[in-house]
């Protein structure tokens, strides 16, 4: 036990977007944290030495708070989107615009530069002119950002909130419908007139049957002159897939780079403008796992090559070094999310780092090293520094990054492997308390991923097993079949067989562990899970009686009718096959068939703004549970989505699965939490 509880966590500073300026002498990140009020989570952006000497120091404070993934101009003027007001005209409080705003390079106010009514969603900037690129949530036909916000006046005056889809899929996402605006993108040059900073921004996707993706990304060349964006067509279906489209900046003109044969994303283009680098994700079929590369685009052509052909791993996020010679990227790795350099003359790639989780990768200028975030399982995300070439480093930590609060990991965290029955190696991460021992045995409580397609590998905000070994809880986190980072035949051996491989794998790492270790206490142990990981939650009940309590969280219950009710039903399509044709795949992999084999006491929790996994699923798993006998109980967010995001959610949420775990690991009587 420690005094490791949920306040600790919350008060610590969440770092994400890292971003380093042109001349390499200023690092900026954004710290998350707790409002006053301590009832949402908001950002600030703070500004780093990358030299690690001078203390870093708050450049933006707002009561709204600013988004990560700000961007640099060339001229070390910062660009970042926040909902903050528009200082210069009159407060509306029923009025909120995510805008674009900018923060001088000398340190002066930021100034507003364009706040479109459906809100800046993204944004990228020119490494060597000052143009920026952002999306936005514009009406169809609507040709400037004044025509748009006129038709939102309309339908509010109107008193109107209905929707009206045609061709359009999908129709809504994460947590929130795609209409009546969809995103499209802009671009705009910023010239040095103060009172007029940016020239109007023009629409250079106004085809809305081909539009951009939300989490999908976009670039620009150096000189501000191309958009590169990965770009969807609604109209394909059953196919979902993106190409990369270039857009001619001035005159809207589109050139499609690949060919329709895959999904397409984090386009980033070389600095010397020659080249695309992008993530490459094959289509698949349920006979046959989705790939994923790294490829290099001709610009100019649309030919195309692979990168790092042969390692063995899922690449994500590339970014070119200064010369563009190379391209550095992280992937899953073994427990780990890795950093690698590929070089293009060659092919030759350098793993850079070996443990921990690396993201936001930043190279310097002169190309000899690369700042990032980097993060374990028992230590959030701290800025590092490494060098750009040698293999297997281990990050060095700024002398004077943002301050943790003297963090030390409350449980004691080991790496453990299993074997599966066929021979392949199951890697866990087990969290323990300090105090478990032969003598003090402490109860088991098995977290089993989502994705499917992920892998535990650095810290977890939203799903923190140190807050379970605070409380005397060992925490297996397994990655069976369908994780990444133990090569493609891991994502092979579970494709299209989610309760199969997978759930031996589970099996495997739990025998093992419980086999190997005399500080775990085999009698008492629960398995847990979000979203896949609530889907293998569901399964196991009905597959075994081994654990005493489950805990099922935004879980898929019934696949047949999660294909028509999440908000990309058609991404299920490359693996599981087209239900209408073959239903039969979605019902034996449903959990729901094998209800009446349930007797765990089972813990049901969602959010009503959940649209990946709707709420109806658990609505529909509860009422199953009830129907047919089992030891029950439902907890339920109507202001939350797929996650937990709000503070006091959050601490309901830690409070009302702890009180569940002790109630059946512990023999304590279940203690409902007081706001609920």
């Amino acid at each position: 036990m420690n005094d490791f509880d949920f306040d600790r966590l919350l008060a610590l500073p969440r770092l994400s977007g890292l971003r380093l300026s042109p001349d390499g002498r200023r690092l900026v990140v954004a710290v998350g944290g707790p409002d006053p009020e301590g009832k949402r989570m908001r950002s600030a952006l703070w500004q780093v030495d990358p030299a690690g000497t001078a203390p870093p120091r708050r450049l933006t404070r707002s009561a709204a708070g600013e988004a990560g993934g700000a961007a640099f101009l060339p001229d070390g003027s910062l660009l970042f989107a926040s909902s903050r007001p528009d200082p210069d005209t009159k407060p509306d409080p029923d009025r909120t615009v995510h805008a674009l705003w900018l923060l001088p390079s000398d340190g002066g106010e930021a100034r507003l530069l364009a706040a479109p009514e459906g809100g800046v969603d993204g944004l990228v900037a020119a490494r060597s002119a000052p143009v920026v690129a952002f999306g936005a949530g514009v009406f169809a036909g609507a040709p400037d950002f004044a025509v748009d916000a006129e038709r939102a006046k309309a339908r509010k005056d109107a008193g109107v909130a209905a929707l009206l889809f045609e061709d359009d899929y999908p129709i809504r996402h994460w947590d929130h419908w795609l209409a009546p605006r969809r995103r499209r993108l802009f671009a705009a040059a910023l010239g040095d007139d103060p009172e007029a900073p940016l020239a109007a921004p023009r629409d250079v996707e106004p085809d809305v049957a081909t539009l951009t993706f939300e989490e999908t990304g976009f670039a620009l060349s150096p000189d501000g002159t191309t958009l590169v964006a990965a770009r969807h067509d609604a109209r394909a279906l059953p196919q979902i897939l993106e190409d990369l489209v270039a857009y001619d900046v001035a005159t809207g003109a589109a050139r499609t780079l690949t060919a329709g044969d895959a999904w397409y994303d984090a386009p980033v283009v070389a600095p010397d403008g020659r080249t695309v680098a992008a993530i490459r994700t094959t289509f698949g079929g349920p006979d046959e796992a989705s790939r994923v590369t790294l490829v290099l685009v001709d610009l100019a052509t649309g030919a195309q090559r692979t990168l790092a052909a042969d390692l063995d791993r899922w690449p994500q996020s590339p970014v070119w070094a200064p010369d563009s010679t190379a391209v550095f990227f992280t992937a899953d790795d073994e427990g780990h999310h890795a950093a690698f350099r590929a070089d293009l003359a060659g092919g030759r790639v350098t793993r850079l780092s070996a443990d921990g989780a690396l993201t936001d990768l930043c190279p310097t200028p002169d190309g000899t090293a690369i700042f990032a975030l980097a993060a374990t399982v028992g230590s959030p995300p701290r800025i590092v520094r490494l060098d750009a070439r040698i293999a297997d480093q281990a990050p060095v930590a700024l002398a004077n990054g943002i301050d943790e609060h003297g963090i030390v990991a409350p449980g004691v965290v080991e790496r453990l492997t299993a074997r599966a029955a066929d021979g392949t190696a199951v890697g866990s991460w087990l969290v323990r308390p300090a105090g478990a021992s032969v003598t003090a045995k402490a109860p088991l409580v098995v977290w089993v991923h989502g994705g499917p397609i992920g892998s535990w590998s650095g810290w977890h905000w939203r799903w923190s097993p140190h807050l379970l070994a605070a409380r005397g809880y060992a925490v297996l986190m397994p990655d069976p079949a369908l994780s990444t980072g133990y090569g493609q035949r891991m994502i092979d051996r579970g494709w299209n067989d989610w309760g199969g491989a997978p759930y031996d794998d589970i099996t495997a790492a739990v025998d093992a562990a419980l086999a190997t270790r005399d500080d775990l206490d085999a009698g008492r142990t629960a398995l847990m899970g979000g979203s896949y990981g609530g889907y293998m939650a569901n399964w196991v009940a009905g597959h075994t009686e081994r654990f005493r309590a489950i805990v099922t969280h935004a879980s898929l219950w019934e696949l047949r009718g999660f294909h028509g009710t999440t908000d990309t039903g058609a991404f299920w399509e490359r693996e599981m096959g087209d239900p209408y044709a073959e239903p039969e795949r979605y019902v034996r992999q449903s959990p729901f068939e094998h209800l009446a084999k349930i007797r765990t006491p089972m813990l049901v929790i969602h959010g009503e703004q959940d649209f990946r996994v709707p709420v109806s699923e658990a609505l529909r798993l509860w009422t199953d549970l009830r129907r047919h006998g089992v030891p029950a109980k439902f907890l339920y967010f109507p202001d939350e989505n797929h996650w937990i995001l709000k503070p006091q959610n959050a601490r309901v949420w830690y409070a009302t699965v702890l009180a569940y775990l002790d109630e059946h690991l512990l023999g304590r009587p279940f203690e409902r939490p007081a706001l609920l």
